[in-house]
């Protein structure tokens, strides 16, 4: 919402805003970009009288603000809806979708295509290092769009991406998530075929050839040509050979058996890899070489809380991202793993998604964190089912704070010099990164000068 509130201004929209708890990086983004931002959900924000008013799917019933635009007879939009109409209409759309990785293969393929001098307009659920904004009205033909499937708004029930009407779709991956509204993965399929009938037979599908369930989606119906991207099937259109000991930092690009170039750059692990290979291949379908898209990878800076380094005191080194499915705590762990070796690594978790909230992956959240030396979790008395009996298997590696303020002073009494903080969660957790640093800074001042005791 807060980058349809960037598109918004841009077009010469003047915008203002509510939510609750904002935190950087958005926070900081609003502000700059002189978008009021109003706290809270009450009914008085509205008597601005705006033209329309753009509804996020975290408003629902019961809201005194939306209880008020109802009873005004106002009218509303969902940000879906408004940005297709105002904004993609007319436009080639390049959608990624998928359980993981979208918010990072969204912003490499938006800075291929930026690097190709193509000026794309893009919408991105994080903050890409190589703009420094999550959206862009831009000034070509082009637009790419993180294309989620979390259902639209309070009135409007279907996934956000039907919405965009893509051209170019990726398929990334696709597993069981957003249990508050899909009762099982077979109703996310659905979701994603619905998403496949809207992309005309001029267009195309890049998919993830390795991905079971998109397997089972493709064979539910898919009236446009298809392109697959592996790391395992060496048949597959568009595959990858990493070169060993660079935890994935280099690896060969190669299109039906051909290589094309050797991607060299600053980020790690196999799932990025998988990343870059969608961003090639839906790049090439608008007509950007995969040798040009190869050397934008190459100064590909990253997107923020996607294990973004905040900060190294004394000796520790913390992370901060925004892994909260197991599967990509797992994958975040491997990266990390691949990328430190033996020296120690600790986790720490905020379950804070719906779905991890419900409990629905508490029976794999032991298994997704065997890699990490230690493991501290935010155990609020509210959470609903016993966090502790889930993760027992990690036996005494394991560790359980109430308070963000508790595991923070818990934590740092713990910590030496070489130990990597990998914190993750989907919201701000507290403030826990800039405290946890903050602590180590207050810890370092503290100590004695070396050579005397």
């Amino acid at each position: 919402m807060g980058g349809i509130a960037a598109i918004a201004k841009a077009a010469g929209f003047r915008v203002t805003g509510s939510d609750r708890n904002v935190y950087p990086p958005m926070s900081t983004q609003l502000e700059a970009l002189g978008i009021e931002l109003i706290q809270g959900y009450e009914p008085e924000q509205l008597d601005l009288k705006p033209d329309v008013v753009v509804v996020g799917n975290a408003l629902s019933r019961g809201m005194p603000v939306i209880e008020a635009l109802l009873d005004r007879g106002m009218p509303y939009v969902s940000g879906p809806q408004w940005l297709s109409e105002a904004v993609l209409a007319g436009k080639h759309v390049l959608a990624v979708a998928g359980t993981h990785g979208k918010t990072t293969t969204t912003s490499m393929l938006a800075w291929i295509l930026e690097d190709a001098g193509l000026n794309p307009g893009f919408l991105v659920g994080g903050m890409p290092g190589n703009f420094g904004v999550s959206a862009r009205l831009g000034a070509g033909n082009l637009f790419v769009i993180e294309a989620d499937e979390y259902d639209t708004a309070f009135f409007d029930k279907r996934a956000k991406f039907v919405h965009y009407r893509p051209r170019t779709a990726v398929l990334n991956n696709l597993e069981y998530d957003h249990a508050d509204i899909y009762p099982d993965v077979a109703a996310i399929r659905r979701q994603f075929n619905q998403l496949l009938r809207c992309v005309p037979a001029s267009g195309r599908v890049i998919v993830n050839g390795d991905d079971a369930n998109l397997a089972e989606t493709l064979s539910e119906g898919c009236w446009t040509p298809c392109e697959s991207f592996s790391f395992t099937k060496r048949d597959a259109d568009w595959t990858a050979v990493v070169e060993q000991g660079t935890a994935s930092r280099r690896f060969e690009v190669r299109k039906s058996g051909s290589t094309r170039g050797v991607v060299d750059w600053p980020l790690i692990g196999a799932h990025n890899v998988m990343n870059a290979l969608a961003a090639i291949a839906a790049a090439a379908h608008v007509g950007v070489t995969p040798e040009r898209a190869i050397q934008a990878l190459g100064r590909f800076s990253g997107v923020k809380r996607r294990m973004e380094v905040l900060g190294t005191v004394g000796g520790v080194t913390v992370y901060d991202d925004f892994a909260h499915h197991p599967t990509a705590i797992e994958t975040t762990l491997s990266a990390l793993r691949a990328r430190v070796g033996a020296a120690p690594i600790i986790a720490v978790l905020e379950p804070r998604s719906n779905t991890m909230r419900l409990g629905v992956h508490r029976e794999q959240l032991a298994a997704a964190l065997q890699l990490a030396d230690r493991s501290w979790f935010f155990n609020p008395p509210n959470l609903g089912w016993d966090l502790t009996k889930a993760v027992a298997a990690l036996g005494d590696r394991a560790r359980f704070s109430p308070t963000v303020d508790a595991l923070v002073a818990e934590l740092v009494g713990t910590l030496r010099a070489g130990d990597h903080v990998l914190v993750m969660s989907n919201g701000g957790f507290g403030g826990l990164h800039q405290k946890l640093l903050g602590e180590l800074r207050a810890r370092a001042s503290a100590a004695p000068p070396r050579g005397i005791s």
